[in-house]
């Protein structure tokens, strides 16, 4: 039988009855709405600052130049070697670059090996480190080494100041904060710094500190006080000198409490942790793993960066797969096998998520262009036309959504950063810009709205 309650409503009419049974329905007023609203609103705030989002598009490699070997025409150098090396290799190379994503014949083989070869004319070197660790000697605390490494430092600041390019991204790696170490790491920084200060007045963009072989959480903050404490001496920005950690101990990915600290590292630093750097040789040795099977493609190296990725997510920092020791140098067979090898490293970083390696050695520079370019542009122009159609509500084949433009968005951004792709291309395939790829680089953003 209705209740009493029912039969009330029942007997309204239609458009009362449906007001009725809402007003009765809804549990949740205003004032609980509200209230629910506030109590999380610190929460959401929180959220927000500690994870801003993903990575956006940064340096495809990074390059370690020996102190001793660093000087101000190192980055033409390099790139003159890497084109050297492609000339001298020709037949090679053109098997590698046949083999790669989207190459389909002689023509498209040409043109990226025409791309590949203007950026090594043009910007060989995107992420520069001179490195004052594994490219240096062994510290064993004497005073002569003590004086050689100072001079080295104030060296290479002077260069530093006299270069007119630098590369986007470059910086120092020091040693590492271990008992033996710290103090020489420290001053070497301390001194550059304040010689390319007391040199230039300013700092130029793009400065990042490599914090090798990290082992707990006490180094971050000790190291986060050193960074605030020049900062404060200099007059620079707060927070405007930022850091990578470099992954090559077990104890950056499993603690002794059983946690992931890297996650933690991170979010203690302030914003200034930039990026996590595996080190497969360092790593993969202090797992037992022997010199014939060490590679960034070992399982206990998978293993480490896929937990890097995790601890970087949705935070801005971005993650650098390791290194390829096998360097393409020697007899044409030799030299074509280890161009394939690297390459396919390069891909396969690059298809599981990772936009970043290190590279050791000039002729490794080919390689990693070319794949690179190869990966980005596999699939742009549908990429390109699926953003343009969503931009201007045109329809089209796909039917896609404001998570999916995010994702095309990214492609096409990274795409257009490395130089995958130009402007020209871009505006020529998608009816798009730049600043239509900004605009979708926010997720959620509205279709055609703040962009042309």
């Amino acid at each position: 039988m209705p209740t009493e309650r029912q039969r009330s409503a029942g007997d309204l009419p239609a458009d009362q009855s449906r007001s009725r049974r809402a007003a009765i329905g809804r549990a949740l007023g205003e004032k609980s709405l509200a209230r629910w609203d506030s109590d999380l609103a610190q929460f959401d705030a929180t959220y927000a600052a500690t994870y801003p989002g993903p990575a956006t598009p940064g340096p495809i490699h990074t390059v370690y130049i020996p102190v001793p070997r660093f000087d101000g025409l190192v980055v033409g150098r390099w790139g003159a070697k890497g084109l050297a090396a492609v000339q001298e290799f020709r037949p090679q190379w053109d098997a590698v670059v046949l083999g790669l994503p989207g190459v389909v014949d002689a023509s498209s083989a040409g043109a990226l090996t025409e791309r590949t070869l203007a950026t090594l004319a043009s910007k060989p070197i995107e992420d520069l480190r001179i490195d004052f660790e594994d490219g240096f000697r062994a510290h064993r605390g004497s005073a002569a080494d003590d004086q050689d490494e100072d001079a080295h430092a104030v060296r290479a600041a002077e260069v530093v100041a006299g270069m007119t390019h630098l590369p986007p991204s470059w910086g120092l790696r020091i040693r590492s904060l271990a008992p033996a170490t710290r103090r020489r790491g420290l001053r070497t920084l301390d001194l550059f710094l304040a010689e390319l200060l007391a040199q230039t007045g300013s700092l130029p963009d793009g400065f990042v500190v490599t914090l090798p072989k990290v082992i707990g959480l006490q180094q971050i903050d000790v190291f986060v006080r050193v960074l605030n404490t020049i900062e404060t001496v200099h007059g620079l920005p707060p927070g405007v000198l930022r850091f990578e950690i470099q992954v090559e101990t077990p104890q950056t990915v499993l603690g002794a409490d059983g946690r992931v600290p890297l996650g933690q590292m991170i979010h203690s630093a302030g914003g200034r942790v930039s990026g996590l750097h595996f080190g497969t040789y360092d790593y993969t040795a202090s797992l037992g793993v022997i010199g014939a099977h060490q590679d960034l493609r070992h399982p206990v190296a998978d293993f480490a960066k896929g937990l890097m990725m995790l601890a970087a997510a949705e935070t801005g920092v971005r993650v650098s797969d390791g290194s390829d020791n096998k360097i393409p140098v020697g007899s044409p067979e030799v030299v074509g096998q280890r161009w394939a090898t690297h390459a396919e490293g390069v891909l396969r970083a690059l298809r599981s998520g990772i936009y970043q390696g290190w590279d050791l050695h000039p002729a490794q520079l080919p390689t990693r262009f070319a794949a690179t370019f190869a990966f980005y542009r596999d699939g742009w122009t549908d990429a390109a036309g699926r953003l343009g159609d969503y931009h201007r509500q045109t329809g089209g084949g796909v039917m896609d959504e404001p998570a999916t433009a995010y994702a095309l968005a990214r492609h096409l951004a990274a795409a257009r950063a490395c130089g995958a792709i130009d402007a020209a291309e871009l505006d020529a395939v998608g009816g798009i810009g730049d600043d239509v790829l900004a605009h979708y680089l926010v997720r959620g953003a509205v279709p055609g709205v703040g962009a042309r």
